[in-house]
């Protein structure tokens, strides 16, 4: 078998100490790099292009899931987790290999003979993708991560002032500029708090907050105004909505 090369993408020194100590018994595998955090470990994977990789969960800043977003195509990734039940779930559900820390060398192993068995076919791929939508579909944002050239931006969501539909992307507006992400306004729409961001237009979805007034624009038609000045259109099926959620 070709010599695999692998690198660890985990904050914790024990846990990095822990996967280099098992890795030493696998000769066939050759560890190229470890990295304390999620943007230095996204890095190197485009830099470094490693076949395997053991991926944190969490972890501050840029957590593993936020970085399988911003990944083209990944690598074969063996998660790394303290996370819940309901984590390891979809895990198992998209046939995607973990280990729930704390995890012993013969649980280490079965996971690289997994991923050995998985290297010949596209079934990895198939069911990291198949992670990022389940994870997607059943979860709340509190941040937005966004891959411009080789830079990366988290975005608070207090930063969000307004998110627009550009066809198979977003224009994500926010109070220090705009930032373009291949993602639908559907996804938003289901993953942003209810109670901070509401959707007005099939094109827009505003944060509450920013709203300065709602007034008429033309017979049956309506806008809002930001309080930046920007005047986006409201639907009429969102209107009375709106006029609810803002107490008017």
């Amino acid at each position: 078998m070709t010599r695999q090369t692998a690198i660890i993408v985990e904050d914790e020194k024990l846990a990095r100490d822990l996967v280099k100590n098992y890795l030493s018994s696998h000769q066939s595998i050759e560890l190229i790099g470890e990295f304390a955090d999620g943007f230095s470990g996204l890095k190197a994977i485009n830099e470094l292009k490693p076949n395997i990789v053991f991926l944190d969960v969490q972890m501050p800043k840029l957590t593993g899931l936020e970085l399988l977003e911003l990944l083209e195509n990944p690598p074969h990734i063996i998660f790394t987790t303290a996370y819940d039940e309901y984590a390891v779930n979809a895990f198992d559900l998209n046939a995607v290999d973990y280990l729930l820390k704390p995890f012993s060398k013969d649980r280490f192993d079965k996971a690289l003979e997994k991923i050995f068995s998985k290297m010949s076919d596209s079934g990895s791929i198939k069911g990291i993708n198949g992670l990022k939508t389940h994870v997607a579909e059943n979860s709340v944002l509190d941040k937005i991560v966004v891959k411009s050239n080789s830079n990366i931006h988290v975005i608070p969501l207090d930063e969000v002032v307004y998110i627009e539909s550009e066809d198979d992307y977003v224009m994500i507006h926010t109070i220090k500029g705009k930032h373009l992400k291949h993602q639908t306004m559907k996804f938003y729409e289901q993953q942003l708090d209810s109670n901070r961001f509401i959707r007005i237009h099939r094109s827009y979805i505003v944060n509450i907050s920013e709203i300065n007034k709602i007034e008429k624009f033309g017979k049956d038609t309506y806008q809002v105004v930001l309080k930046n000045g920007v005047s986006l259109k409201v639907s009429r099926s969102r209107y009375q909505e709106l006029k609810m959620l803002l107490g008017v």
